[in-house]
């Protein structure tokens, strides 16, 4: 036979099987037009010049490394659609004379037409919309765009080499499968169905408790730290306790209504429920997917919102004030205050020289440790410590005087000798009545503060901080500077004066400001003594904003490209069963409108089942972000997020667009469905 022969029969293929080659091409488009666009801006030289650009594209690498599994994954996952749909029409091929090797070089055809379409046609889109990308990104950045159009020539060969790969890998996936298959069998696939799956109540039973578990795991976590390393093995329980739900739990379901006289014995649930019974293992499969794609889209994209949308507040809570000074002392220079009185001189002699004035100063002293605290008592064991690191009960403690509390606080509180007042911070509470710093002190609760000044340092630990507000701080940590950690005998306490300021002048003379104060410091430093102790940081909000919301817009911006990503991928499945599921029904409803049904009391049925079908991963998914949210709390904490309300807005708020969109896919996807279906029944 001839080549030509082959490609009319290919392109023939293709065109009378549009139905489901036009939305698998057009997914496959944007994903490759997806892919190259994360591509391109993780290599875009006007990208990386502007200030925080290359920690964004560290951000987009990573992107990339998703896509290209994801892309694997999902290519593969929707193309198995289009060949069951087609095996019928193989076996057809088959038995008209066309052998396997034959067949082979039909689907190798249609494989490198459907590759070329998709490849080529992302890539246009993709180069196309690229510098829009490059552009909303520069402005969300702040930096200066440049108007000039270019093609990053590598991002353009990674992607071809990327989807030539997979849709190789897809085409050796479709020569197995038709290999391993008989024409009799192929010709009559799209009949032979499933057999209808038991109820397998152990499976269902081991669902649920895997469920549960995760989301035991989700809501009692209680510090970052071990959010963090329990993410991973939380997601992977929802995963797999998702698909034995949907597959094995959903018949359990479908046969406990079978045993609901009252509801099942109705014509619109009785066909519904029989149906989604006899093929749910393999539905089951296809909504666990749709439900972990919703999920993982309302996760990313509510996290990434908000972290966004609250980048300026966490930037104030890391810099409490524009320019921040944070030096560590020895104890003759924390109690003396010669050093840090001439370092005060010096800034304002800054100041001055720059017509500037400081706004809301910071100024106190405190002393810092970390410890685990283990009831009312403060572990201050080494051995006991290193069993019990990277636990909820570790915690940074800062002593700091009552004079210091009352001046920046406005408040008159007066302290007997072994008393404190306690304040903590990222949802701790304090309840006791007395604390014992290890077995050296013992202070008595005499209050609980409401707030206290923000402390970058505790803005920068993932771990709470206790303060405890004492009368006299030479006192209390007398004898806890005795005390060491490790081999090279590091002082347990720290001692650490903070001064800070905000300032009403332009950024740019803010950071002039900021670097002469670094260079005042390091002349002090150079002027003191041998033993004198002065470490510094000088940070400024107007210096560290671009690094910091760098951080913020790329994983933004890469949460918003995945999650467009994988709702391309949700839509198309769900298009697919209903199409898929459409064309199994069709013969069905034909036979009992035939026996009795009505046109109308089918349309009833059919709408009962897509309801309950198609709306079970929207609920599921609902389920599994709300009771990951103590846990996507937590993480956010890492970022600097400490704003829950912000978080509880984001989060509904996206719930209830993607609703909005899911309900407008439920609506069109479900017309295709009735399409099929009525096709066949009379009027």
């Amino acid at each position: 036979m001839k080549t030509g022969f082959y490609s009319r029969l290919a392109w023939t293929g293709i065109k009378n099987n549009r139905k489901l080659y036009i939305p698998y091409i057009l997914t496959c488009m944007g994903t490759v037009m997806m892919c190259y666009i994360v591509s391109f801006l993780s290599t875009s030289p006007t990208f990386a010049a502007i200030e925080g650009g290359k920690m964004v594209q560290s951000f987009l690498d990573m992107g990339f490394g998703i896509m290209k599994v994801f892309s694997l994954i999902f290519l593969f996952y929707t193309n198995s659609f289009l060949v069951r749909r087609r095996k019928k029409e193989f076996g057809l091929y088959n038995i008209l004379g066309l052998g396997k090797w034959h067949l082979a070089k039909v689907m190798f055809l249609e494989t490198v037409m459907t590759a070329g379409i998709t490849i080529f046609g992302g890539l246009f889109f993709g180069i196309l919309l690229s510098k829009f990308s490059e552009l909303f990104m520069v402005k969300v950045l702040g930096g200066a765009a440049a108007y000039t159009f270019t093609i990053a020539f590598s991002s353009v060969k990674s992607t071809v080499f990327l989807f030539l790969g997979i849709f190789l890998l897809i085409f050796l996936n479709i020569l197995c499968q038709v290999h391993r298959t008989d024409p009799i069998q192929l010709l009559h696939s799209e009949q032979s169905g499933e057999k209808p799956p038991k109820a397998n109540w152990l499976i269902a039973a081991a669902g649920a408790v895997l469920l549960g578990a995760a989301y035991y795991l989700a809501v009692t976590i209680s510090d970052p730290v071990t959010a963090i390393s329990t993410f991973f093995l939380a997601v992977v329980m929802v995963i797999l306790a998702t698909y034995l739900l949907f597959i094995a739990g959903s018949v359990t379901l479908c046969r406990i209504l079978q045993k609901n006289k009252r509801y099942y014995y109705k014509i619109n649930h009785f066909v519904s429920v029989s149906s989604m019974a006899y093929r749910m293992k393999r539905n089951g499969a296809g909504l666990a997917s749709i439900c972990i794609l919703c999920t993982m889209v309302l996760v990313m994209v509510s996290s990434t919102t908000c972290l966004y949308a609250g980048a300026e507040n966490s930037l104030r809570s890391r810099y409490p004030r524009n320019i921040n000074l944070s030096v560590q002392l020895n104890e003759q220079e924390f109690f003396d205050a010669a050093s840090t009185e001439a370092a005060k001189s010096r800034i304002q002699t800054v100041l001055e020289e720059n017509g500037a004035e400081a706004e809301g100063i910071l100024d106190y002293r405190t002393a810092a440790f970390g410890a685990a605290l283990q009831g009312n008592r403060v572990n201050l064991d080494q051995q006991e410590l290193d069993s019990t690191m990277l636990t909820e009960d570790i915690l940074q403690i800062f002593i700091v005087s009552v004079s210091d509390y009352n001046r920046l606080m406005g408040k008159k509180e007066t302290l007997s000798p072994g008393e404190a007042i306690v304040y903590t911070t990222k949802d701790m509470n304090y309840e006791e009545e007395e604390i014992h710093i290890g077995d050296l002190e013992t202070l008595r609760i005499a209050g609980h503060a409401e707030e206290f000044v923000d402390n970058s340092i505790d803005s920068m630990q993932i771990f709470p901080t206790m303060y405890l507000f004492v009368p006299n701080v030479e006192e209390i940590i007398a004898p806890l500077r005795e005390l060491t950690w490790g081999s090279n005998h590091v002082p347990l306490v720290s001692l650490y004066w903070y001064y800070g300021f905000d300032l009403s002048c332009e950024e740019e003379i803010q950071i002039q400001i900021q670097d002469q104060i670094s260079g005042e410091m390091d002349a002090l430093k150079s002027s003191m003594d041998d033993d004198a102790y002065f470490q510094f940081v000088v940070e400024g909000v107007a210096k560290e904003r671009a690094d910091f919301y760098a951080i913020y817009a790329g994983l933004f911006f890469l949460g918003i490209f995945l999650g467009i990503v994988f709702v391309l991928a949700a839509v198309l499945i769900i298009y697919y069963k209903q199409v898929s599921e459409g064309y199994e029904d069709q013969s069905r409803f034909d036979i009992m409108q035939k026996i009795g049904m009505t046109k109308k009391e089918i349309q009833k049925s059919i709408n009962s089942q897509i309801l309950i079908v198609f709306f079970l991963p929207l609920i599921t998914a609902g389920l599994h972000l709300g009771f990951a949210f103590p846990l996507i709390q937590k993480l956010l904490l890492i970022f600097g997020l400490t704003n829950t309300s912000l978080l509880i807005v984001t989060t509904v708020s996206c719930y209830l667009v993607f609703a909005l969109f899911y309900m407008l896919v439920y609506r069109i996807t479900s017309r295709s469905y009735y399409a099929i279906v009525s096709g066949t029944l009379s009027p």
